[in-house]
Parts: structure tokens; sequence; C-alpha cells
């Protein structure tokens, strides 16, 4: 006799789980039809390029950053370079300068005080008298000067010429009672060599326009 509390016998499916109330495996189809397979070869196939795209725009982005570090390190060496390159060109400029205003004050010496008292018309025109100082070598040649440029700037006043040997050479020192001004070239020079020096170390590496540059009349007002 058959006992009924045994189970009955079950067909082997060939399943992977055993236990009751386990979920089911999942299940791969194993065929598919021609249509099917282009379309996973498809998929797959955008999906390795959507990857290799991606690949390529963080390597592109990599690329970038280092090109920008490399760029901006480049750029620091080529601001200085620059910078140097200006300091260098505007000392050869001060000296050629400095070259051509020597030859210029030997050649014509009564140049800077007849430019002077043009520029000082207006205030010397209501004074009685006008003393110049000047070196002795000077005298007798800017006596000349001084007598045509008063007469063209409608000076009526006495000018008074003197000598002073502490004055360099090309040196001058006018006086009209109410101000004074005084020319030196040496002391010109230095002027100008000093404000060139302050403003490239002001300018540093940025290439900015340099300040004016000061006069080389210095020019003193006296109280009345």
């Amino acid at each position: 006799m058959t006992d009924a509390s045994q189970a009955a016998p079950r067909k082997f499916t060939f399943d992977l789980v055993f236990e009751e109330g386990a979920p089911a495996p999942t299940q791969y189809k194993r065929l598919y039809t021609a249509e099917e397979a282009e379309r996973l070869a498809a998929a797959a196939r955008a999906e390795g390029a959507a990857m290799a795209a991606n690949e390529a725009k963080a390597q592109a982005a990599r690329a970038l950053s280092s090109l920008a570090e490399s760029a901006r390190a480049a750029l620091a060496t080529l601001a200085a370079a620059a910078h140097e390159h200006r300091a260098g060109a505007a000392e050869l400029a001060l000296a050629a300068a400095r070259k051509i205003a020597d030859a210029a004050c030997e050649r014509f010496p009564e140049a800077p005080l007849q430019a002077a008292l043009a520029a000082l018309a207006r205030e010397i025109e209501a004074s009685p008298k006008l003393i110049v100082k000047v070196q002795a070598d000077l005298l007798d040649t800017l006596q000349a000067a001084l007598n045509e440029t008063a007469e063209s700037i409608g000076y009526s006043g006495q000018i008074i010429a003197k000598t002073d040997p502490a004055l360099p050479a090309a040196a001058f020192l006018l006086d009209w009672g109410d101000g004074s001004a005084a020319f030196d070239p040496a002391a010109a020079a230095a002027r100008v060599a000093e404000a060139l020096e302050g403003a490239l170390a002001a300018e540093g590496l940025h290439a900015e326009a340099l300040p004016p540059l000061p006069s080389d009349l210095t020019h003193e007002a006296k109280d009345g």
C-alpha cells in the first residue's frame, strides 16, 4: 500500500532554486532573432560610443587644464621678459638722449636760456629788472641772445648779466625779483633718470603708461 502522507513524485525540471517561497531566478533568453540581435548590437555600439565620447571629453578637459597651467606659467615669464626689455630700451634711450643733449648744449649754449625766457615771458614782463647768472665763458655769447629774446617777447626791462663760477656748463640762473628759475643740465638729467627709474619700478610687470617726466626748469616764486 502507498502511504498517503508521502508526496507524489514530481518531474525534474532542472530548477536552480528548490526552497519554497524563494524568488525565481532571472530567466535569460537563449535564442534571439536576427532583428533582436541587431538591436542588441546597436545598443552595445551606442553604449560603447558614449563611453568613448565621455572618455575623450575627460581627456580633452585634462589637456585643456594642463595647457592653461602651462600658459599661465609662460605668461609670467613673458611678462618678466617684456618688462626687462622695456627697462633696457628706456635706459638705452635715456643714454642716447643725454649724449644728444650734451652735444646740443655745447653747440647751442644759449638755447636753454632763450627757451626759459620765452616760457617765463608773462611772469617777467612787469619786472623792471632781470638778473641772469652764467659761466664767465658764456657771458659774451649769451648777451646778444638775451637782447634778441627780450625784444621778441616784448620785455622792456633792464637785463643784467653776471658771471657765477659755481655754475656748471650751460647752466644759468634767472632772478626777476618776484621769482627765480634755474637750469642745470646735469641735475636735469639726474631728475629725468630718477623719474624714469621710479616709473619702471612702479610699473612692475604691468604694461601701463609711464607718468610724465618732470620739467628741466626749476621755478620758484618769491613772496612779495
